[in-house]
C-alpha cells in the first residue's frame, strides 16, 4: 500500500454543484444489481423496495432509475446523478483479506481506512469507536487524497461542501457494516461546523490558541482558507447541522440510530462569539445493526470515572444521553484526541472480554489504551505514521503495567510495511 503524503490542499469554496441525472445514458442497459447493494445507495429499506417491485433479488438498471424517481429517494453517500455509475462500478470490486489471529491483542495499520476496511475479517468487529476529522476546520497531519464514491477527490475533512463531508462519513459507515457482528455498536464522535469565512488552522493547538485569543496570525498568514458563499441553502454564519444529518443518513443505509449523545465538555476553552451562544459540546452517535445490540449499562456504575464510569460530580446514577466528560489535554502531540473515558465507556458498554474493537481514525491511541485496559483486542488505522508511533508507544507503556500477551504474528505480505501488531 503506498504511504500517504500530505498533499497540496485547496481552499474550500462551498459552492453547491449544478448536476442532474443523465437518464438516457443508462436506459436499457443489460446489467442487474442486487437489491441489498441498491438499497443503501437510494436510501430505502429492502422491504420498501420489495413493495415496489415484488420479492426480487436483483433489479434491472431501468428499475433502479425508477427508484430514483420515487418520492422516498434520499441521497446517502452518492448523489442522484452518480448512483448508477457507482453501482455498476461495484460489480467488479475486488476483495482482499487481513488475518487477525485469536491470540493477537492489537494491530496498527498505516493507510487510508477505505482501502483497509474491505480487507478486515467479515463479522469480526464488536465495537467501533472513533473521533473523526471535523469538516473544514483544520489541516490533518499526513492527510491523503481519497477518491470517493461521489466523485470528489479530497482528504477527509477537507471537502468543498458540508454535504460532501456527510456523504464521505456515510460511505465509511457503509463500508464498515460487513465487518460488524450482529450485536455490534458503532460510537461515532463528531462536531458541527458553522458556515463562516475562516482560516483553516494547521493543527489543533493553533485552533485552541485562536479560541483563547492567543493566536495573532492574520488572514493572509494562513495557507488555507474556507469561504462561505455559494451554497444552495446554508447561509453565511449558519450552523450546518452535520451530526443530525449523518444520523439520518446512517439510518437510510440500514443502521439503527440508537442515540444522539451529547458530550458536554466541562473544561473546554470558551469560544468568543457576539451573535450566538458559544459551543461547549460535541456529539456521539450510537449506531447498531440490529434493534437490540449488546448493551451492558451496568458498566457505567462499575468502572472508575477515568475509564468511562459515572462522573460523580456531574452525572446521575442512570446512564443518560448527556455525557459529562472532561476533554483531553492533548499533551502528547495530538491536540484533537478524545479523552480516555469516552472510548472506555463506549467499549465497556458494548463488548465482552477479548472482543475486537476498531478505531478507523485512531490518532495517538486512546481507544487502544482503553480497549487493552478493559481486556479487549483492538485494530487501529490512521494515515499518519507519526500518530501511530504515538499510539504504539502508549501500548508499549501499557504493557509494563498490564499483563498484555504480545505475540509476533507476522502480517500478510501486502500489509507488511504498514502494520505493527502484538
Amino acid at each position: 500500500m503506498p504511504q500517504p503524503t500530505t498533499p497540496e490542499l485547496p481552499n474550500i469554496y462551498p459552492r453547491t454543484a449544478i448536476a442532474k441525472l443523465d437518464r438516457k445514458s443508462y436506459q436499457g442497459r443489460p446489467e442487474t444489481l442486487p437489491v441489498e447493494d441498491v438499497a443503501p445507495v437510494v436510501g430505502m429499506a429492502e422491504s420498501f423496495i420489495r413493495r415496489i417491485f415484488g420479492n426480487k433479488r436483483k433489479l434491472t438498471v431501468d428499475e433502479v432509475l425508477e427508484l430514483l424517481d420515487q418520492d422516498a429517494f434520499s441521497e446517502t453517500f452518492v448523489p442522484r446523478s452518480r448512483v448508477l455509475d457507482y453501482l455498476l462500478s461495484e460489480l467488479d470490486a475486488s476483495v482482499r483479506s487481513i488475518e487477525f489471529p485469536q491470540d493477537q491483542k492489537w494491530d496498527l495499520i498505516n493507510g487510508d481506512f477505505l482501502q483497509v476496511v474491505g480487507a478486515l475479517p467479515k463479522a469480526s468487529v464488536q465495537c467501533v469507536v472513533t473521533s473523526t476529522p471535523y469538516w473544514g476546520m483544520r489541516i490533518y497531519k499526513d492527510a491523503c487524497l481519497v477518491r470517493w464514491a461521489d466523485g470528489e477527490e479530497c482528504a477527509f475533512g477537507h471537502e468543498q461542501t458540508p454535504e460532501g463531508f456527510i456523504r464521505h462519513t456515510i460511505e465509511i459507515l457503509h463500508r464498515l457494516r460487513p465487518v460488524l457482528t450482529e450485536s455490534a455498536s458503532v460510537w461515532w464522535n463528531l462536531m458541527d461546523t458553522y458556515m463562516t469565512r475562516t482560516q483553516i488552522r494547521s493543527n489543533a493547538y493553533e485552533a485552541l490558541q485562536a479560541m483563547d485569543g492567543r493566536n495573532r496570525m492574520k488572514w493572509g498568514d494562513h495557507e488555507h482558507h474556507r469561504y462561505s458563499a455559494g451554497h444552495s441553502y446554508i447561509k453565511d454564519g449558519e450552523q450546518c447541522g452535520i451530526p443530525a444529518l449523518v444520523a439520518e443518513r446512517a439510518s437510510r443505509i440500514g443502521y439503527y440510530t440508537k442515540s444522539i449523545i451529547t458530550w458536554a465538555k466541562i473544561n473546554s476553552l470558551p469560544e468568543p462569539q457576539n451573535s450566538r451562544v458559544s459551543r461547549n459540546l460535541e456529539y456521539v452517535l450510537h449506531l447498531s445493526t440490529q434493534r437490540a445490540p449488546k448493551f451492558d449499562k451496568g458498566a457505567y456504575r462499575r468502572l472508575g470515572a477515568n475509564l468511562g464510569g459515572r462522573n460523580a460530580l456531574y452525572e446521575g446514577d442512570k446512564l443518560s444521553d448527556v455525557w459529562v466528560i472532561p476533554v483531553s489535554s492533548g499533551g502528547d502531540g495530538h491536540g484533537a484526541q478524545f479523552p480516555l473515558a469516552l472510548p472506555g465507556r463506549c467499549i465497556a458498554i458494548s463488548t465482552n472480554a477479548n472482543d475486537i474493537v476498531l478505531d478507523p481514525f485512531i490518532g495517538s491511541g486512546n481507544t487502544a489504551v482503553a480497549a487493552l485496559t478493559l481486556g479487549r483486542r483492538v485494530i487501529g488505522v490512521d494515515v499518519s505514521q507519526q500518530y501511530l508511533d504515538l499510539a504504539e508507544a502508549k501500548i508499549r507503556e501499557l504493557d509494563q503495567r498490564l499483563p498484555i500477551d504480545f505475540c509476533a504474528t507476522a502480517p500478510q505480505e501486502e500489509f507488511q510495511a504498514d502494520r505493527k501488531c502484538g
